[in-house]
């Protein structure tokens, strides 16, 4: 078995198997798009296939940022409906598909992924990028989506992959009415990123977001805070005039929203309440201000958030302030 990322030369022939199914909706459009702005790379799209010329069994498609040296996520894991059938039929161009028959499936998937794991880290890679599945919020209700999620949640737990979080994904649209001014908050511009630094890291403590959480433990409160301040202020796209400092009217410092967006459209970003303002429901005062600020700085029909389906408070924020639960994020990343 060869497992190997594709050339540009063989794009068309390798994306003609490409069929979206109920886990996904990576398509062989999105894949051109995609490598035409440099958030997929010929590297970072791989393929098992049983030998030189013969059909794929499975594929790999991991995205990155434009800049970035590594990939940042799995985006999408397609496998043949009979990877057995496959390997005694090169000629056979069966289209990825997501009909259950998990046994075979997540073996040649989980073998792809960790082909590809190791190239990654021989690289410089430390830690393999988590696989992200974005899907309806009655998932589990849905037999076609569970079943499309169980071989390839299998096959990433076997190529190490093992810890998940589910995210709920808001949407906000825009043709709504804007949120009313705090009439216990005031918010204010702040230029020092130290402030933002310091903000970011007295919130950890009892931080109910499972991957802040996590990183805090890994590397310390302060790191961990710097990193997250640098993601928005680098990595991200949103203005850094849009961030935020919320204080009561006596001037006590409650907390901070850094609004923001992606490559496709605005976001919530990252918010925090200290922890002896919490519980007063600060929260979705701080996100209905972020909210205000991105309708009126961005021109986007819609604002999207995320966060833990175990953040109770958030999600009742973003409740409150009048978002819609429209999809769940799976993530699976490493231990």
């Amino acid at each position: 078995m060869i497992f190997r990322p594709i050339v540009l030369q063989e794009l068309d022939a390798v994306l003609a198997h490409v069929r979206p199914d109920s886990s996904t909706a990576v398509s062989a459009d999105l894949v051109r798009s995609r490598l035409a702005t440099g958030e997929y790379r010929p590297g970072w799209i791989w393929v098992a296939e049983p030998g030189p010329g013969r059909a794929p069994m499975a594929l790999a498609i991991w995205w990155g940022r434009p800049w970035d040296t590594f990939p940042s996520s799995l985006d999408a894991l397609f496998a043949a409906p009979s990877p057995v059938a496959s390997l005694s039929d090169s000629r056979r161009r069966t289209p990825w598909a997501a009909s259950h028959s998990a046994d075979p499936r997540t073996a040649i998937a989980a073998a792809l992924l960790t082909a590809a794991h190791q190239v990654f880290a021989a690289g410089g890679l430390a830690v393999a990028p988590p696989f992200h599945l974005f899907l309806p919020p009655d998932w589990r209700d849905r037999s076609d989506v569970a079943a499309a999620v169980a071989w390839r949640r299998s096959a990433a737990a076997v190529a190490g992959l093992r810890l998940t979080t589910e995210r709920l994904r808001f949407e906000w649209a825009t043709d709504r009415r804007v949120p009313a001014l705090s009439e216990r908050l005031r918010f204010t511009p702040e230029p020092a990123d130290e402030m933002f630094v310091d903000l970011v890291r007295r919130v950890l403590p009892g931080s109910l977001e499972s991957g802040c959480a996590r990183e805090s433990l890994l590397v310390g409160a302060d790191a961990q805070a710097r990193s997250e301040v640098a993601f928005y202020r680098q990595e991200m796209l949103g203005k850094r005039a849009w961030w935020r400092i919320a204080r009561t009217t006596t001037g006590q410092v409650v907390g901070f929203g850094i609004p923001s967006r992606n490559s496709a459209v605005p976001t919530v970003g990252h918010l925090g309440v200290l922890p002896e303002f919490r519980g007063r429901g600060f929260a979705a005062e701080i996100l209905a201000e972020v909210t205000r600020i991105l309708a009126v700085e961005t021109d986007s029909p819609v604002i999207r958030g995320d966060t833990d389906a175990s953040n109770h408070p958030m999600v009742g924020a973003f409740e409150l302030v009048g978002y819609r639960d429209h999809a769940r994020r799976l993530v699976l990343s490493a231990d």
